[in-house]
Parts: structure tokens; C-alpha cells; sequence
């Protein structure tokens, strides 16, 4: 084994869910300004936004996250684009066939 690789501050550190409040104590290295007082004893304290608390996986309750699913969002946005092109496309040609329409002007008499 390789000496001097491992971080040398683990120490305890206090886990908080912010979406639940679930709180967890366990040692890490990860870097808090901020505290909390846990049994009497004050601990670094370092929020996160989702934990086996608050996961639907581990909680067994399922959320829905959105209505239409990714390939049928993708599907709308290449729909979507194609006739935009179908568009933009229409439109560069209606000038040249207007264009080609016109009479040529007679000069003089």
C-alpha cells in the first residue's frame, strides 16, 4: 500500500437531510462551516438534498418526478424542430419564387 494517500481528518460529522430533518452522525472529511449540537456534543453539520431517508428507493414510496416521459419529450422536441426547419425552409423560397414572377421593367417607350 501506498503511505500518505489517505486524508488524515476524518472526524465525526453530522449528515442532515433538508428535506426530511433526518439526521445522520458518521465520520468523513467533508469540509462545514456551519454546526449542530447533537446529544450535547456539537458536530460539523453538512445539509444534503436527498439521503436513504427521503430517497423513494430506499423509502418505498414513489414520486412522480414528471408527467411525460424522456423519450416521449424527446419525440416532441425533434417534431417540433423538424417543422421549424419545414418553416424557415418555406419561407427562404417563397422571396425566389416571387422573385422569378415578376415581369422585367421596359425601359424607355
Amino acid at each position: 500500500m501506498k503511505k500518505d494517500i489517505h486524508a488524515k481528518n476524518y472526524r465525526p460529522v453530522v449528515f442532515q437531510d433538508i428535506s426530511n430533518g433526518e439526521t445522520f452522525l458518521t465520520r468523513s472529511t467533508a469540509a462545514s462551516e456551519e454546526t449542530i449540537k447533537l446529544d450535547g456534543v456539537e458536530y460539523p453539520l453538512v445539509k444534503v438534498h436527498i439521503s436513504s431517508a427521503s430517497h423513494p428507493f430506499f423509502t418505498g414510496q414513489e414520486k412522480l418526478v414528471d408527467i411525460e416521459g424522456r423519450v416521449d419529450k424527446f419525440k416532441a422536441r425533434a417534431k417540433a424542430a423538424q417543422e421549424a426547419r419545414e418553416k424557415a425552409a418555406n419561407k427562404a423560397k417563397k422571396p425566389k419564387a416571387e422573385k422569378a414572377k415578376e415581369a422585367p421593367q421596359k425601359l424607355g417607350k
